[in-house]
């Protein structure tokens, strides 16, 4: 079978077209459905949540929580966010007690009810890598070069094909 370049230009540019579309949605259309992604940066959760998976985050409130829940929540510092698994929970403290089930033992430091994010709702393997690298200064001019090349390259070919 005999291509020509235009049509194995518009092949590869649709190709990167819906992956780019696809991307998009499972990392930033999911927000419009009030979920978070998150990339897994370390092992404390394997088997169930393995390191560069993208876990998906629902808002939950803090009474709905249970023992035995995953629960992904930001440390002390406010920045540093983490999943782990609820093994006690103090009411009156208002606070979690965790532990990653890679880990051997509970976390230092319990978690206050105030910084609680979520519960994973699912998670895709791998994807947490991309994610995390298209969030790089590296990795957002690579992927802002993808879209303009891709772009500036369909409207050149339709140009050509008009002029012709």
């Amino acid at each position: 079978m005999q291509y020509k370049k235009g049509n194995i230009w518009n092949i590869i540019t649709t190709a990167v077209l819906y992956i780019m579309v696809i991307f998009a949605v499972l990392v930033y259309g999911v927000k419009l459905l009030g979920v978070t992604p998150f990339c897994v940066l370390s092992r404390s959760m394997e088997p169930v949540y393995k390191k560069g998976s993208l876990i998906y985050v629902k808002k939950i409130d803090a009474q709905d929580v249970k023992e035995k829940d995953s629960i992904t929540f930001y440390f002390k510092d406010g920045k540093t966010v983490a999943t782990h698994r609820v093994v006690r929970i103090d009411t009156e403290k208002q606070q979690f007690y965790t532990k990653g089930d890679a880990n051997n033992t509970e976390d230092v430091e319990p978690v206050s009810f105030n910084n609680l994010i979520g519960k994973p709702i699912f998670t895709i393997p791998y994807l947490g890598y991309i994610y995390s690298y298209f969030k790089t200064p590296p990795g957002s001019y690579i992927l802002i070069s993808v879209v303009c090349v891709t772009v500036f390259g369909m409207f050149a070919l339709e140009f050509a094909k008009k002029k012709k």
